[in-house]
């Protein structure tokens, strides 16, 4: 559905949803915009969409901190652009908009990247199984992703590669682990997150991500080596990282799943607990 603009003027910010946003507002920026908005006024409209089945409510698109500068500043309404639109299309023009305009941290990064590559999936399906081959059906919207990679990384001067991993950390990355990195007292660099991207297990990557939120660990890779290091330990041991990543996939597996390996493996597991218990 292609989306349909509505209305551009003035609405009631109260009629404005705006949560479900992919960072958080910087009070450095609100301030700046304060300053801006008091010396030459609104410059320009931020922008809504329509919520359907809720009356006269309405979800932000773009302008978050434009909205908080104004409501601050005690504004009851704001100009702006009304569309019609799917969520997903209004998620896109959320994503690509803080990719061209907004000062990014590494972290902030690779949470857009990484939801942009779904949401683009989701809208274009052709691309999510073997995206990067492309056929006759794919071809153009492959394009289509490899010149945004191309794009962005120009911008940010960043390689294809970097850009490739920080995709990687995104959707290796969920709220609460996002929510711990942005707490960090040090700032996530990109050297962390492609730690994070190449991190297989996620029992490992929860720990990093604790460890950098307490400021317990420099970077990624230190709080990497702690969490395997032991007194005396020269290299890591191949049953360490079996024992790490059954202990991954058995706490990710459902109760009906973990019976059911019980059930299939019960005289295997009889015999290795009466091995440990001696």
């Amino acid at each position: 559905m292609a989306a349909k603009l509505l209305f551009t003027g003035e609405l009631p910010i109260r009629d404005i949803d705006v949560s479900d946003r992919l960072r958080p507002l910087s009070e450095t920026a609100v301030v700046s915009l304060m300053a801006s908005i008091e010396e030459v006024g609104q410059q320009s409209e931020i922008h809504v969409r329509k919520i359907r089945h809720q009356g006269g409510r309405m979800k932000l698109i773009l302008g978050r901190h434009r909205i908080e500068a104004l409501s601050r500043l005690g504004c009851t309404s704001i100009a702006s652009k009304l569309w019609d639109c799917t969520d997903d299309w209004a998620r896109m023009a959320e994503i690509d908009d803080n990719l061209a305009h907004a000062d990014l941290n590494a972290l902030d990064l690779a949470v857009f990247l990484a939801e942009r590559k779904v949401v683009y999936e989701r809208m274009y399906p052709a691309t999510k199984f073997g995206a990067f081959k492309g056929n006759q059906h794919s071809g153009n919207l492959v394009s289509d992703i490899m010149s945004f990679t191309r794009s962005v990384a120009e911008q940010r001067d960043l390689s294809k590669r970097q850009i490739e991993r920080l995709v990687a950390a995104g959707q290796a990355l969920d709220r609460e682990t996002i929510r711990q990195l942005r707490a960090a007292p040090k700032r996530v660099t990109l050297a962390d997150l492609q730690t994070l991207a190449k991190c297989g297990v996620e029992a490992d990557r929860r720990a990093i991500c604790a460890a950098l939120a307490a400021g317990a660990a420099k970077s990624a890779k230190a709080a990497l080596t702690a969490r395997h290091a032991k007194p005396g330990d020269v290299a890591r041991q191949p049953a360490d990282l079996d024992a790490r990543r059954l202990a991954d996939a058995f706490a990710r597996a459902s109760q009906e799943g973990r019976k059911r390996f019980a059930r299939d493996h019960l005289e295997a597991l009889q015999k290795l607990i009466a091995q440990v218990s001696k």
